[in-house]
């Protein structure tokens, strides 16, 4: 049972220095362990990150039926058969990626039922994107009210081509999948393109599918009568490399970050040069580093290949040290600012706006109809800011791993509650820390 009652103790102004190795991609890994699900035959998936999220996903595929067995970081999975077309709403509530088996429950036994998934709240987060692409592939899907399920099922999915309205990381990956075993050719127009995308569908080639990216935004998927076993290694996490990068800057230190490449993190490099940040990419990792004063610089969150929605926490860390103002624009989440008022208890100078945007529903990629007048999807930021010591609470994944890197460069011990939020993407975060020489450590709450 995890222990939902942890808080971290952080002392700041400590430079972090060392090498770190980043763990497998979040974003892979549970999409990964849902492909294994096509194929009766077992998937061995090396590099897998030991998170409180692979362990919940790991659990409904053993109710399921399926077999998990976990070897320190490879993990074997067998789903020889269903013996449960059903994910139990306790399940669903701690995970997003739970409403992905609607693939491979609809791909083999041709019925599904899933509550409405949970995660991070970062806004409405609906899956119709999801839903509407499984119908157009032959699936009747319909959502109770009454009991708060959707109820789907299949004589048989078959290729469609199908238009996302809106760029979709998970409703890309979900279809892929279903569209695997589906008769006939499936088009998905306007699919997202981001890396973790490409290893799925490396995943998937690799055990027998026929799937290929015809242009960034188009994915041409053949259908095959059956799927095989396989192995797969799962890459490094793009976001735990930004993490522990603007930690590095951010404390004025000089991390080496092990056995990853520029690929997927133009963006973010691109952004960090530009700000003054010193990095250094190597053959075996990328360095990166503190080399002077911090300037200000202006970033808009977007689908790949743009600046990822997940670095955005972290870069309003790191511009609280810069020398002026800067803005983030979020166009993914309708609802990711949360965090500012818990970085605003430390001292930061933060004011939250909504910029003035022609044409909203097209510029935006959250369902504009989610909106809200509450909702800000801009923050300004003022620096630099001379952080210090609070006590803040976790709202959302990667905003908690922000508040743990903004505790590292505030003056005095800060208190960071809600450590299994951090978790759910983070391995031995802590841990990983110390050896870069931070002062943290990790306390039962009260």
């Amino acid at each position: 049972m995890e222990n939902r009652n942890q808080k971290y103790i952080i002392i700041g102004g400590n430079a972090l220095k060392g090498s770190v190795r980043p763990s497998g991609a979040k974003n892979v890994a549970l999409k990964a362990i849902v492909a294994a699900c096509l194929t009766p035959e077992p998937v061995i998936i090396h590099n897998v990150p030991l998170i409180s999220d692979f362990f919940v996903m790991a659990e409904i595929i053993k109710e399921l039926g399926g077999t998990v067995d976990l070897q320190d970081h490879t993990a074997t999975i067998q789903v020889k058969e269903f013996i449960k077309d059903k994910i139990t709403l306790d399940q669903a509530a701690h995970i997003r990626t739970s409403s992905m088996f609607l693939s491979p429950l609809l791909a083999r036994l041709h019925h599904a039922v899933i509550p409405n998934p949970g995660g991070c709240r970062l806004g409405a987060r609906p899956i119709d994107r999801t839903v509407e692409g499984l119908i157009k592939l032959g699936a009747t899907v319909n959502y109770e009210s009454e009991d708060g399920y959707f109820h789907a099922e299949t004589r048989g999915l078959r290729g469609c081509a199908y238009r996302f309205n809106k760029n979709t990381h998970t409703g890309t990956e979900t279809l892929l999948i279903a569209a695997t075993l589906a008769k006939g050719k499936t088009f998905l127009h306007n699919a997202a393109a981001e890396p973790e995308i490409d290893e799925l569908i490396d995943l998937l080639n690799k055990m027998g599918a026929k799937i290929k990216r015809n242009t960034i935004r188009e994915i041409e998927v053949e259908g095959v009568e059956s799927l095989h076993g396989t192995e797969f290694t799962i890459a490094p996490d793009r976001n735990e490399v930004v993490t522990f990068a603007i930690a590095a800057v951010a404390s004025k230190g000089d991390v080496f970050i092990e056995g990853v490449s520029e690929i997927g993190l133009k963006e973010f490099n691109e952004a960090l040069a530009q700000a003054g940040g010193g990095l250094e990419i190597k053959e075996n990792g990328i360095r990166y580093f503190y080399k002077g004063p911090l300037k200000p610089v202006d970033v808009t969150t977007q689908p790949y290949p743009g600046f990822m929605t997940d670095w955005q926490a972290p870069w309003a860390v790191l511009m609280t040290q810069a020398e002026g103002e800067s803005v983030i624009h979020e166009t993914v989440f309708e609802d990711r600012f949360s965090y500012v008022t818990q970085l605003k208890k430390m001292g930061a100078k933060i004011e939250l706006f909504n910029p003035e945007v022609r044409d909203k529903k097209a510029f935006y990629n959250f369902n504009f109809d989610d909106d809200r007048p509450e909702f800000f999807h801009a923050a300004r930021i003022y620096g630099p800011a001379k952080l210090h010591d609070g006590v803040v609470g976790v709202s959302d994944l990667r905003a908690g791993a922000s508040l743990v890197v903004a505790a590292l460069i505030a003056n005095g011990e800060s208190v960071v509650h809600g450590v299994h939020t951090i978790r759910r993407g983070y391995e031995d975060f802590d841990e990983r820390l110390k050896k870069l020489g931070a002062n943290i450590k990790k306390e039962q709450d009260e």
